[in-house]
C-alpha cells in the first residue's frame, strides 16, 4: 500500500509555500465576486424607476363623468407636457354628452339624407305639403257637399255675416261681370241694385233664377258650375247691393218691388 505521505508532506517549504498561494487566490476570487454582486445590485437598484407617490383621486359619479366636471385633484392627469410663460396648458376634451350630440346629428344626418334623398320613401317638405293641400281639399268638398246637400229652393236663407257675403261677391265677380257689371249696375243684363228684378227680387227667386238660368234671355244655368251653397253666397250679394244705386246704372227693367 501506497504511503499518503508521499502526497502530502507539510514538513516541506515549497508544500507550505503553495497552500499559501492557493489560499490568496481563492480569496481573491471569492472578494471578487462579492464585490461584483455588490455592484450588480447597486446598479439594479439605480435603474429601476422611482415610484412617485401619486395622490389619491375621488372616484367620480357617473353624472360627473357624463357632464365632464373634473375636480381640482385631477388636475396634475389633464396637464400637458409643454407649459409657456409658467402657464401649464390642460388637455381637457369636449365632454362625453356633447360628443354624443355631436355624433348623434351625424348618425341622424346619414339617416334622414338616405330616407328622403337616397332611397326616396319619405315625403320631403313640398311633397308632404301638396298632400295636406289636398287632404285639405277633400275634407272641404265632403263639408260642402254636406252642407250645400241641405240647400234648395225651399231652404234656402238669405246670409247676412261677412265671410259669406264675402265668398259670394268673389264668385259674383268670376261669373257675373261679364253682363251684370262689376257693382252690379247691369250691361247685358239687368241692373241688380235698384228696385225692379224681371223673375222676384226674393232670396229663393234669384237663387232660382241663377241655378236654373234663363234660357230665352242668353243666362245658362250655372247649377253645373257652382253647388247649392255658392250660389246661394251669389244671391245673398246680389240682394245685399240693392239700392246702392252704381254710376252709369242700366234703365229699370221688370216689376218694382219694396225693398226689403
Amino acid at each position: 500500500m501506497t504511503n499518503p505521505s508521499t502526497f502530502w508532506n507539510p514538513t516541506s517549504g515549497t508544500d507550505l509555500l503553495w497552500l499559501f498561494i492557493t489560499i490568496l487566490i481563492a480569496a481573491a476570487v471569492l472578494l471578487t465576486l462579492a464585490i461584483s454582486l455588490y455592484l450588480l445590485l447597486t446598479l439594479q437598484k439605480l435603474l429601476e424607476p422611482q415610484v412617485v407617490a401619486q395622490p389619491v383621486v375621488p372616484k367620480e359619479s357617473f353624472w360627473k363623468r357624463f357632464i365632464g366636471l373634473h375636480s381640482l385633484e385631477q388636475e396634475h392627469t389633464l396637464a400637458m407636457e409643454h407649459t409657456y410663460d409658467n402657464i401649464v396648458e390642460l388637455d381637457n376634451p369636449p365632454p362625453p354628452w356633447f360628443m354624443a350630440l355631436f355624433y348623434g346629428t351625424i348618425a341622424f344626418g346619414l339617416v334622414y339624407l338616405g330616407i328622403y334623398h337616397v332611397f326616396g320613401t319619405g315625403d320631403v317638405m313640398a311633397q308632404e305639403y301638396t298632400q295636406e293641400v289636398a287632404i285639405a281639399n277633400q275634407q272641404r268638398e265632403a263639408y260642402i257637399k254636406l252642407v250645400a246637400g241641405k240647400i234648395n229652393e225651399n231652404t234656402v236663407t238669405q246670409l247676412a255675416d261677412s265671410k259669406g257675403i264675402a265668398a259670394g261677391q268673389a264668385l259674383f265677380t268670376t261669373y257675373c261681370t261679364a253682363c251684370h257689371g262689376t257693382k252690379g249696375e247691369g250691361i247685358v243684363g239687368p241692373n241688380l241694385t235698384d228696385d225692379f228684378w224681371l223673375h222676384g227680387g226674393t232670396i229663393k227667386a234669384v237663387y232660382h233664377t241663377i241655378n236654373e238660368g234663363v234660357p230665352e234671355k242668353g243666362m245658362v244655368s250655372w247649377k253645373k258650375q257652382l253647388n247649392p251653397l255658392q250660389v246661394q253666397q251669389v244671391a245673398s250679394f246680389i240682394l245685399s247691393i240693392k239700392g246702392t244705386n252704381p254710376p252709369n246704372g242700366k234703365a229699370p227693367q221688370g216689376e218694382k218691388m219694396a225693398m226689403q
